[in-house]
């Protein structure tokens, strides 16, 4: 949806004011400001609700960045694996 906003916002532009278009999207209180409304958007939408789905978003989200965060050590030991071969037992 965000991105079909942008890309609606910026079709009609010349590539010339496409910059003038921008900046003002990347300064800090711009940010500040988009966060901010997805935070109460968020709120709104699952807090308020009292829906379930925040607990989804926490377990979810924690195996997927407890994966992410062990993935270069497996690695280094998948490709260690490869190199020196299966010890024999």
């Amino acid at each position: 949806m965000a991105v079909r906003k942008f890309y609606n916002e910026i079709k009609g532009l010349k590539v010339k004011e496409l910059p003038a278009h921008l900046k003002p999207m990347l300064s800090i209180d711009y940010v500040k400001q988009a966060i901010s409304r997805g935070m109460d958007n968020y709120h709104r939408k699952y807090i308020m609700t009292s829906s379930i789905d925040p607990l989804y978003h926490v377990c979810f989200g924690g195996m997927i960045f407890s994966y992410l965060v062990a993935l270069p050590e497996e690695r280094r030991h998948l490709e260690h694996q490869q190199q020196h071969g299966k010890h024999d037992r």
